[in-house]
């Protein structure tokens, strides 16, 4: 019973996995644990790895070296079958723009050994009433929400979705959002990357972060936020500060930083710094514009670790 329990515990785990291009090492040797029925999302830069990570846990790029198992069994890359209990939204669904939306999921679910009734389907990803339409009529999100259908047609017991929300509008997030924690709910475990550092936020139960080919950090959202301690920081426009306000600036925060125009300060002690800031607002005539206090979230952490924002 117990090793049953322990089979159960996870759904994926992966021993120092390597895909190197020539001298470039785009995944350099990691490790890492899906847990059974959670949303485990990978972030990074742009030419982080997470692109290629996620090819070779669906199976369509072959790892160089390591160790994949999946649903208990242990793999040096993703076999046929296991495909079977695994579904995939890709960036692009590429589907024929004169097929109806019945018959995309029709032929996907002509791919696998079981599928789910296209009917059942297009209730789950809210479609049932463009059955019969044309994809090429469909909005941005009524596609999306098609792709995931055609992902979801198996019945997969692991779901890969690669920036399911990049384009859409905020309502048809939060309906991508609500397929998610559907799933969830239902048993399934689903590997998420995504460019909306909220998106993380709100649905992941853990967060990888990878940079260069390597894992730089991975943990709960917020865990990872408390790793930064217990600074709090204050946010305001930063255009058209001087080199020496900047320099003053400095000098009663724990640490200052200016990124895309906006200025964040960590301290300690708010009620000090915070005057220390008006002080200085005055000396310098510096205009203290969209001023908002907070605590760390993951942004921060994503930016301490990569020096970098999620996009851009």
């Amino acid at each position: 019973m117990a090793s049953a329990t322990a089979k159960m515990a996870f759904t994926m785990k992966v021993s120092q996995l390597t895909k190197h291009y020539g001298q470039t090492k785009a995944v350099d040797g990691i490790s890492f644990t899906v847990p059974h029925a959670s949303v485990f999302t990978i972030l990074g830069p742009n030419g982080a790895g997470k692109t290629t990570t996620m090819e070779m846990l669906e199976g369509i790029r072959e790892p160089d070296s390591g160790e994949i198992e999946v649903f208990g069994e242990r793999l040096t890359k993703i076999t046929r079958s296991a495909k079977q209990r695994i579904g995939v939204l890709l960036q692009e669904g590429g589907f024929e723009p004169y097929l109806k939306v019945h018959e995309v999921l029709t032929m996907f679910a002509s791919f696998f050994h079981r599928a789910i009734p296209v009917g059942d389907i297009l209730a789950a990803v809210e479609l049932t009433e463009k059955s019969g339409a044309l994809v090429r009529t469909l909005s941005g999100g009524q596609k999306q929400r098609l792709a995931i259908g055609a992902a979801l047609i198996n019945d997969p017991d692991l779901v890969f979705l690669d920036e399911p929300t990049t384009g859409l509008d905020p309502q048809a997030r939060l309906n991508i959002w609500d397929i998610v924690s559907a799933l969830q709910a239902r048993d399934k475990t689903v590997i998420l990357t995504t460019h909306y550092m909220e998106e993380a936020e709100a649905l992941s139960d853990e967060v990888c972060i990878m940079d260069y080919g390597s894992i730089i950090a991975q943990g709960s959202p917020k865990s990872l936020a408390e790793q930064l301690g217990e600074e709090t920081l204050i946010e305001f426009r930063g255009l058209d500060v001087s080199a020496r306000a900047w320099e003053n600036l400095q000098l009663f925060c724990k640490a200052a930083r200016n990124d895309q125009m906006v200025i964040t300060l960590e301290t300690d002690h708010l009620t000090d710094t915070m005057e220390a800031l008006f002080a200085w607002s005055r000396t310098h005539d510096f205009k203290l514009r969209d001023l908002t206090v907070r605590q760390p979230n993951l942004e921060d952490v994503f930016l301490s670790l990569t020096g970098r924002r999620l996009r851009g």
